[in-house]
């Protein structure tokens, strides 16, 4: 007898033609909340945890073919015939991979900030500074940050990687992530999108959305952005770093809705 695949947490919001959003790593649906939140006027907008994230299963690969068929089995769940992806730094990777899976499902592609390409480790001292948080001694979230401050010296990404801790059933925070298998996995997260057998480049609309101060996207990559990618463009968001959507709400929504819009008119 077949198993059934695990299917992700996810929440959904809205009604109309289906957009998918798929957050970084390190977190969770919640991130991409200021962009579901306008789009769900208009459309159905489901956000999800990727595996090891939020309150979805933990699993000790993360491949982005695995990760890529987590989405693919959640649209079969919610008999999503069709959809737009959209996807912040990891999750742009997962994005392109479930359109390379399965191009005739995706109607358009939306990447935030991230190139298909591998990239050199380097989370690995916030990785580090995760796992050296002696969680007996955090009686509030304060305890973590000050645990977490030696290794990441920016308050704004301390405080989005300490939105992992929750309180548990004994009232004692612990990570909701997988911290375990996020550092296990690393080398996949970091590896390039690669064409599965049997498929080709994605041909649909894609539009990259990079922080004009981010260093994530590079003219270097425009060859292999073509390859897996031809029918891309790309727009930058002067002033904004590598979490666009959070410091600039306001020109990423546009952005999106515009591009959308033309899909969906």
């Amino acid at each position: 007898m077949t198993k059934k695949p695990e299917i992700l947490n996810y929440k959904q919001v809205g009604t109309g033609k289906h957009i998918v959003l798929i957050h970084g790593l390190f977190g969770s649906l919640e991130n991409l909340n200021m962009v579901a939140k306008p789009l769900a006027q208009d459309y159905c907008v489901t956000s999800v945890d990727v595996r090891n994230h939020g309150d979805s299963f933990h699993a000790s690969t993360m491949e982005y073919s695995e990760l890529a068929q987590d989405i693919i089995n959640l649209l079969d769940h919610l008999n999503i015939d069709t959809c737009l992806l959209l996807g912040h730094s990891m999750g742009g990777k997962i994005a392109v991979q479930v359109a390379l899976a399965q191009p005739e499902r995706i109607t358009k592609l939306l990447v935030a900030d991230i190139a298909p390409v591998s990239y050199p480790p380097h989370h690995l001292k916030i990785i580090a500074g995760l796992q050296a948080i002696d969680l007996s001694q955090v009686m509030k979230r304060k305890d973590a940050d000050t645990q977490l401050a030696p290794f990441v010296d920016n308050i704004g990404v301390r405080q989005f990687l300490l939105r992992n801790l929750a309180l548990n059933s004994q009232g004692k925070f612990a990570f909701k992530c997988s911290l375990e298998n996020i550092s296990l996995c690393y080398p996949q997260i970091m590896k390039a999108n690669q064409i599965p057998d049997n498929s080709k480049a994605y041909a649909g609309p894609t539009l990259f959305i990079k922080g004009g101060n981010s260093d994530y996207i590079q003219t270097e990559h425009r060859t292999a952005i073509a390859a897996l990618l031809p029918n891309s463009k790309a727009k930058i968001i002067q002033g904004a770093g590598h979490w666009l959507h959070a410091e600039k709400t306001i020109a990423f929504n546009k952005i999106v809705a515009d591009f959308i819009k033309a899909e969906f008119p």
